[in-house]
Order: C-alpha cells, then structure tokens, then sequence
C-alpha cells in the first residue's frame, strides 16, 4: 500500500510515517516511480508504535525494541540493558502516577475549601 493508504488505516500523519522511516522504526519498498510502498504489517506495526511512544519511549529505544517483539516482527532476544531500561522506562511512570494523585488529591482539597464543603 502507498503511503496514504497506510495513513489512513493506521490514523497517522503521513510526516509521521516519513520520520519512523527515517528512524528506522518502519521500512518501506520502492516502486520503479520511486513511490513508497509498505506491506499489509506495516499498519500493526506503526499501531504498536504509536502506544511505544504513548508509553513515553523515545524514538531509539522504540528502534532498539521492536525487534525483540515476536508479534511486530522481531526475533531476537533483548538484551539485560533494554530490559533494564524498559523497567526503569516504568519506574518512571509509577513515579509520574503517583505525582498525578498527589496533585489530585490537593486539588480536591481546593475544590472542598471554596465550594465550602467538609471532608
């Protein structure tokens, strides 16, 4: 499929599929006219890295996931390092959640304080 058909099945811009080419997130055959072309996978695949970066990962570590995952593709096995910083990747998150509550709860405290209600 050309690059519009991919944009349109996998709701990304087409400059979004142009960077995870040049990324080298997603490849692309050329036809003769020198038109990309991609495989029927290439739409689960800038699916799952769309939640990647969702989940917070940069551009290279996406590059250096995505081929430890078997259901994108990949086949090779991540090493301690990835492993490492993909939980540390998740740390992070909790650490963020948890700030996320924190300012929650004080906000619901302001909301009591000027609405006028007790806890």
């Amino acid at each position: 499929m050309r690059i519009g058909e991919l944009s349109r099945r996998a709701n990304v811009g087409e400059r979004a599929l142009r960077y995870y080419e040049q990324q080298g997130l997603l490849t692309a055959e050329r036809t003769a006219g020198g038109h990309r072309y991609f495989g029927e996978a290439a739409v689960d695949r800038v699916m799952c890295i769309q939640e990647l970066f969702a989940a917070g990962l940069c551009s290279n570590k996406i590059a250096q996931v995505l081929p430890c995952m078997p259901g994108h593709g990949g086949h090779e096995t991540a090493s301690p390092e990835l492993v490492g910083n993909l939980l540390g990747e998740r740390d992070r998150l909790d650490r963020e959640i948890k700030d996320l509550h924190r300012s929650r709860a004080v906000l619901d405290d302001v909301i009591r304080e000027v609405t006028g209600e007790r806890p």
